[in-house]
Formats: structure tokens, sequence, C-alpha cells
């Protein structure tokens, strides 16, 4: 087997040209996107992601990764288009967040792999940042699927006004705890702190209890939340937040330190070796 080989390159994705149903702000400098991309939208699994570019426009030139929040379904139920949440902070995203419904975007996708269905009793999302947006399918498929009794969301910000999308996790019937570092809303603590003392609480109430951990955000927190994960014997996964480039494993721009089977460690590209990995064989910097 070649050293390239990867799981899943991209010859499943779909490129469509499709116009925006849905732009609008849903918390400080953070947006909601919907894109009709029934192709995409039919094939996807919770933790995928697409690339996304303005189509005709050619600044800036690749795209940008952004994953799959939420899908839609028609008056059919069949699902017909995606949803994506972004921050307003760059060459694409500014002018993006500025366009109106029925601008035309150039998405390609599915892309990556997706977050395990290894079954459990609890399933814990643990999250910073725009780390949450991989969540919300993520939790629906693991209890729509039953891979998980019980969902719980743990999201942290630096202040309320950049929760985005709490609603919609507890509107799923997700029990949702919030952390910020002002103490503006929730508790005023970092999430891999609030996951280590809810971890140990449920532990002490039921050790025969299956816990999972699934992780996304700032790489700090990640790291630190796999640790807490590691020292606790509590299965954890992360998504990787690399930067991408191409989306298909063509730049090897996206890599991550990954550890193989005799123990060394190997770059390996999130974009077609993730962007979910376990977080038991990332080699954090």
């Amino acid at each position: 087997m070649s050293n390239l080989h990867a799981a899943h390159y991209a010859d499943a994705m779909v490129r469509v040209d499709a116009p925006l149903i849905r732009n609008e702000a849903i918390a400080e400098n953070t947006h909601l996107l919907r894109v009709a991309a029934p192709e995409i939208a039919r094939s996807f699994r919770p933790g995928q992601f697409v690339m996304i570019r303005m189509t005709g426009v050619n600044a800036p030139l690749i795209g940008r990764a952004f994953a799959i929040y939420d899908v839609h379904a028609g008056a059919d139920g069949q699902p017909e288009s995606i949803d994506l949440i972004y921050l307003r902070k760059g060459a694409l995203t500014v002018p993006l967040s500025e366009a109106p419904v029925g601008t035309m975007v150039t998405v390609w996708g599915p892309l990556g792999n997706g977050f395990d269905d290894r079954p459990c009793d609890r399933l814990i999302m643990a999250v910073g940042g725009i780390g949450q947006t991989p969540m919300l399918a993520a939790g629906r498929d693991a209890t729509q699927r039953g891979w998980a009794k019980k969902v719980e969301l743990i999201y942290g910000a630096r202040r309320a006004s950049l929760l985005a999308g709490v609603d919609d996790f507890r509107s799923a019937g997700f029990e949702v705890t919030t952390c910020t570092d002002d103490g503006s809303e929730g508790r005023a603590a970092r999430v891999p702190d609030v996951l280590a003392d809810r971890l140990q609480l449920l532990q002490s109430e039921s050790p025969e209890t299956r816990i999972r951990v699934i992780t996304c955000g700032p790489e700090i927190m990640m790291e630190k939340s796999a640790e807490v994960c590691e020292r606790l014997g509590v299965d954890c996964q992360v998504s990787m937040e690399t930067p991408m480039a191409c989306g298909i494993g063509i730049c090897f721009s996206c890599v991550a330190k990954v550890k193989q089977d005799d123990g060394e460690w190997d770059y390996k590209r999130t974009c077609v070796e993730g962007p979910i990995f376990d977080a038991c064989k990332i080699v954090w910097d």
C-alpha cells in the first residue's frame, strides 16, 4: 500500500454551483449560511465538510473549508439543503457575509471522514469557539440511529455574544452546558475544566456508564480535553481544524502529526485522512 493511501479520497464528492437561500448573523461576527445542494445533503456523514467559494470570483482563488452544521429536507422529505456556520473575518467570509440570498456559490463535497458511530451510553460534545459546527448533525445522528442513548453539549467561548446556535442544540433535546472566559454566560471556566468535572461526576455516579467524547475547537482546547479523557479512560475523537487549501489531498497544507501502529508518527492530511481522528493518536506540538 502506498504511503499516500487514504481512506477518504474525494472521488465520491460532487461539485455544484448553488444559490444561497439563507445568510444571516446568528452571533457576534458569526453567520449561518444555507445552500441549496441536495446532492451533498443526501450523501454527507456527520463530521464531514465542504469547500466553498464565491462563484465567478477569483479572489480568493482557493476555497475555504466549512463543516456541515445541519441538513434540511424539502416538501418530499428528502434532504435538499445544507447549513454552514462561519466567522466573518477573512477575504472570503467578509464578502460572503454581505452576499444576498440568491447569490451563487461553488461548493464541493462532502469531504473527509466522519465521526465513528461506536456505541455509548452518553455522548459528550465538548466544543469551543466555532467548534460547534460539526456537532449538531453528529448529535442528531447519534440519537436517531441509536448509537448514543444520551447526548450533551459543553460549549465555551470568550464571551456570551460569541455563543452561536445554542438554541438549536436545546431544541434537538440535548443537555447544554455553557462556559465563558469572562463569566458573561454559564460558568466562568474553560471547556477542558468543565469537561473534567462532568466526566468525574458521571463516573462517580455510575461507573459502568460508557462515555464518549467528541471535541472540536481551538487546538489547545482539544489537546487539554484529550488529556482529560486519556487520564479518565474515556474514548475521545477530535475534529482537527488545520487550514486547508484544496480539500482533496493534493496540496499537503493541512497535515497533522498522527501516531502509527509502530509507535512512530507521520504527517497525515486532515482533508482525506481526517478531519476526525482518535485523540490518542494525535501528536500535539
